[in-house]
């Protein structure tokens, strides 16, 4: 029966063949079906005649999108003018328009090509394409194109010159395009943004500020004068401020990348993380794969402490932005986390060597160097940072370690022992890199060059001689009254010769252009050693509420809330602190040690005193700190063990004394405790000089 079925079925050659023939039918059908839907979709999306009528309406309306400084809208509506009208000359011009305020180079000159082709003329699109051609980096090329801008377009052809120019670093060349441009055209706010960012971009500060201003007072709703106007306010007043400046600008165009990245970034170092991530959220949408928002993410991501992730991001940027600074800390401090020392070294190296004076990426690179058997390496690469007296302990550890590595446990002891004082010398100059004479020599032939001064400078500290480099110091402040860094230079060379008065008057105008840390910290110091408390925490105050989150501003907060006793408020930003950056910290923990044994919190207090003796048991600071935590939790031997060391460590301290001399006193010990109370005394910059007067009377 079997067999008969299958002789049955197969002796038609007709069955034989219908399976597959179906099948092929189907596929066919299936095929025909696809390409059917395909084309409708075409034809439904694509017009199948021009409508110029409803192409004019579309650039029209875009012409409006631009006047009103959107220029994303803008694009958006030429887009579909020249879907109406393929050969429209208007529309391709107006999309060219719109992309060059979006920064798209290759489209825009794309679009002016188009716009010549359907009959535009080609005498007035000079400087366009000009700008277009800068957009793409190619400077040479743009300036050459800036040449034939017609003479009705003179002011917009000099703007382009003027960036190109800057790019090329040819600043005099530069200055001179963009200050002819904003003569011929006073009114024009474009034209007083170039100028204000070559200015910013030169280190003028000032005059940035004055070109800032004019552009939104020529136009208030100019979206790029309004972001430089945010970066300039952010710069000279602080992050809080600068926010409402990026805000103008994304009320006029929501999706203005330029905008949404300062804003964002300027959102994330005030603390606002959430609204950071929100504004590249819609960075990535206004332009698809920004590789300033996946940077923004991934350090979003890293301060979070998810590497992996930060990584990830980081990786997205597909190396556009690998040369940046930002991106190449970043970049090294994530290859460390991951144990990839030598891309870490690669990337510091090449980050030392455009910033010699970056202290941080110096330690970061001498830690990638340690890690790698490198340690000569990484004891040359600290050396300028610690020839300073203000090097930080850690920096000193380094270095230590480093020559531990090579067996030279003499110097390396040294180092230890400096990391371990509580207090750090004043701050010097980086060592110069040649002779007075040589330097003297070059500043003669380039006497306005702050390049060739500087270095002389350094050289004439060096040499003993700080009249001469001051009024070398003054000079430079003279000519360039509007860069912060000259007033600043004269700051610190005023502090070196204890003139505290003069050198806050010298960081006073250097914060009245730019108050960022560094200037706030000179300032506040400045004002405090010249016995102006007031100022000093004054002006901590007011950087600390425009900027939030600084970490040495909160740190210098919380030492002097501290000091004047307000130890619940100290608890608070200490621990503020500690949430930030972790538990390992000893400085912060002996802080915090401190402000709970003033608050009666004697047993966290004891806590935290122990986690910062067990990270840095040789810091005579932080033997103090958990002695006195535990002297107030009721160990009174063992306090007294840990101050007694803490003041063998450092015997000229006034504040170890004093805290030594209060524990003798409760314990009996008068003699011992006026011994202490008066080497306390002994130290003009000792504060709590009423109490120590009134234990060495009850004691004697």
């Amino acid at each position: 029966m079997t067999s008969s079925r299958k002789r049955r079925v197969y002796s038609n050659p007709h069955n034989a063949a219908r399976g597959p023939v179906v099948r092929r039918v189907l596929v066919i059908a299936a095929c025909l079906g696809a390409f059917g839907i395909a084309l409708y979709a075409f034809f439904a999306l694509t017009p199948t005649r021009t409508n110029p009528e409803a192409s004019r309406a579309s650039v029209e309306k875009a012409a409006q999108f631009l006047s009103a400084d959107n220029a994303s809208a803008a694009r958006q509506a030429t887009l579909d003018a020249v879907r109406q009208d393929p050969g429209s000359a208007a529309a391709h011009y107006v999309l060219a328009l719109s992309q060059l305020k979006l920064k798209d180079g290759v489209g825009a000159e794309a679009e002016l090509k188009r716009a010549v082709d359907a009959g535009y003329d080609a005498k007035r699109i000079a400087h366009l394409r000009a700008e277009a051609l800068l957009l793409q980096g190619d400077a040479e090329r743009a300036i050459a194109e800036a040449e034939k801008t017609d003479p009705r377009d003179r002011a917009y052809g000099l703007r382009v010159r003027g960036r190109a120019m800057t790019t090329l670093n040819n600043w005099s060349e530069a200055a001179a395009a963009l200050q002819e441009a904003v003569r011929i055209a006073p009114n024009d706010a474009d034209a007083w943004t170039d100028l204000g960012r070559f200015r910013y971009t030169a280190g003028d500060i000032s005059g940035a500020i004055l070109a800032s201003q004019k552009a939104v007072q020529v136009d208030s709703g100019n979206v790029d004068a309004l972001v430089l106007r945010g970066e300039v306010v952010r710069s000279q007043y602080g992050l809080v401020a600068a926010l409402p400046w990026f805000e103008q600008a994304l009320k006029r165009d929501p999706y203005y990348h330029d905008a949404l990245i300062e804003y964002a970034a300027t959102l994330g170092d005030a603390g606002r993380t959430i609204d950071m991530l929100a504004a590249t959220r819609k960075a990535l949408e206004a332009k698809p794969g920004s590789p300033q928002a996946f940077y923004l993410q991934s350090v979003l991501a890293a301060r979070a402490g998810n590497f992996d992730l930060a990584r990830n991001l980081l990786q997205k940027t597909n190396g556009a932005i690998d040369s940046l600074p930002g991106a190449l800390l970043l970049g090294s401090t994530l290859d460390l986390q991951s144990g990839d020392n030598e891309q870490a070294i690669e990337k510091l190296r090449q980050l030392v060597g455009r910033q010699p004076m970056n202290i941080e990426a110096r330690k970061l690179l001498a830690v990638a160097l340690l890690r790698t058997d490198s340690a000569r390496n990484a004891i040359d690469i600290l050396r300028p940072v610690v020839a300073r007296g203000d090097a930080d302990s850690y920096a000193l550890t380094l270095v230590a370690r480093g020559f531990e590595r090579i067996g030279d446990r003499e110097q390396a002891a040294r180092f230890l022992d400096r990391a371990s004082w509580p207090k750090r010398a004043e701050a010097g100059a980086f060592s110069a890199d040649d002779s007075v004479a040589v330097l003297g020599a070059d500043a003669q032939e380039r006497p306005d060059d702050p390049s060739a001064v500087v270095p002389l400078i350094r050289a004439l500290l060096a040499d003993g001689n700080r009249g001469g480099a001051l009024a070398r110091a003054q000079r430079i402040a003279n000519d360039n009254p509007g860069a912060p860094a000259a007033h600043i230079l004269v700051g610190d060379l005023l502090m070196l010769s204890d003139r505290f008065g003069d050198a806050a008057t010298a960081y006073k105008n250097a914060a009245a252009l730019r108050f960022d840390e560094p200037t706030m910290l000179r300032l506040v110091e400045a004002f405090d050693r010249a016995g102006n408390r007031e100022q000093a925490s004054n002006t901590l105050a007011l950087f600390l509420s425009q900027n939030p989150m600084n970490v040495a501003a909160l740190r210098l907060s919380a030492h002097w809330q501290l000091a004047s006793g307000d130890f619940d408020a100290a608890i608070d930003t200490l621990e503020g602190l500690r949430a930030r950056i972790g538990d390992r910290d000893a400085a912060l923990n002996a802080e915090l040690a401190a402000a709970y044994a003033g608050a009666g919190e004697t047993e966290k207090a004891e806590d935290f005193g122990e986690a910062a003796y067990l990270l840095a048991p040789g810091n005579p600071a932080i033997a103090d700190a958990y002695g006195w935590a535990m002297y107030q939790n009721g160990a009174q031997a063992a306090g007294l063990e840990l101050l007694q060391k803490a003041v063998r460590l450092a015997p000229n301290h006034s504040g170890l004394r004093w805290h030594l001399a209060q524990i003798y006193a409760d314990m009996k010990r008068f003699p011992e405790a006026r011994a202490h109370a008066a080497a306390a005394l002994a130290d003009p910059s000792f504060t709590d000089r009423a109490a120590a007067q009134v234990l060495m009377g009850k004691t004697s």
